[in-house]
């Protein structure tokens, strides 16, 4: 895990500020901002209903926003911009059930121009040799899970955005997957976006945090920044992320 000093001085790949999203009379997410850091893995942390789906899929251009802007350098980024830029992987979808593994794989690279220099280091990080016959419909939740991250890293975007990445993961699949994706981050290779509700999965991956309760950034930063966040509103000092968000949120 990269420090905060090694982070202080990267310049932000995005930044949201005001983000909302309204479904009738209720608010989803509710004026949210912070950046995204190049070359880092920021960790969307939040019980299951706080919102992080739906922030992804403004983020990702699948929904459109009631307000709030995406920035890079200060200007915004265009519909365009935003397709080169990021590739959003939402969870628990199945693309092109009937096709085996290996065809998706292609496929997705030819319509991307993936890095197929990266192509059989991938499949051997995330042990989908024995996969890439099957058909995709035929997986497991866990084993798409694993497919899906794959065409994600080999996809040419300076961002990837993953929600739920070790969904349907066991314990040792999650630490698998968890170090495979650390060895992708990183100055001069991928910047990563993933929304966590497994509190102890993201402590073990991320860099930074940006902590979401009912539709809200309730913190921002380092678990040595989050901490110190919730000493100043009054919480006992706390070194575990769990007790973190609960004194933040």
């Amino acid at each position: 895990m990269c420090s905060a000093s090694a982070k202080d001085s990267v310049n932000p790949l995005v930044e949201i500020t005001n983000l909302t999203k309204r479904y009738g009379r209720l608010t989803a997410v509710d004026n949210v901002s912070f950046s995204v850091r190049e070359g880092e893995i920021l960790g969307l942390i939040g019980p299951n209903g706080s919102g992080k789906t739906t922030l992804f899929e403004c983020i990702g251009g699948v929904c459109p926003a009631a307000s709030g802007t995406l920035t890079r350098n200060g200007q915004p980024i265009s519909a365009r911009e935003r397709a080169s830029l990021l590739f959003y992987l939402p969870d628990a979808i199945t693309p092109w059930p009937a096709q085996p593994v290996s065809w998706a794989i292609t496929f997705m690279m030819g319509l991307y121009q993936g890095n197929s220099s990266l192509c059989d280091e991938v499949v051997r990080a995330l042990d989908l040799a024995p996969l890439l016959n099957r058909p995709m419909g035929t997986l497991s939740k866990g084993q798409r899970k694993r497919i899906l991250l794959a065409l994600g890293l080999l996809m040419p975007h300076p961002l990837l955005i993953a929600d739920e990445p070790f969904e349907g993961l066991d314990l040792r699949q999650t630490r698998e997957v968890a170090l495979a994706l650390r060895s992708y981050a990183g100055p001069g290779k991928r910047t990563l976006l993933l929304s966590i509700h497994q509190i102890s999965d993201a402590a073990r991956v991320c860099d930074r945090f940006v902590l979401l309760s009912s539709g809200k950034v309730r913190g921002e930063g380092t678990l040595a920044e989050l901490s110190a966040l919730a000493a100043a509103h009054g919480s006992a000092a706390e070194t575990d992320l769990e007790e973190v968000f609960l004194a933040l949120t």
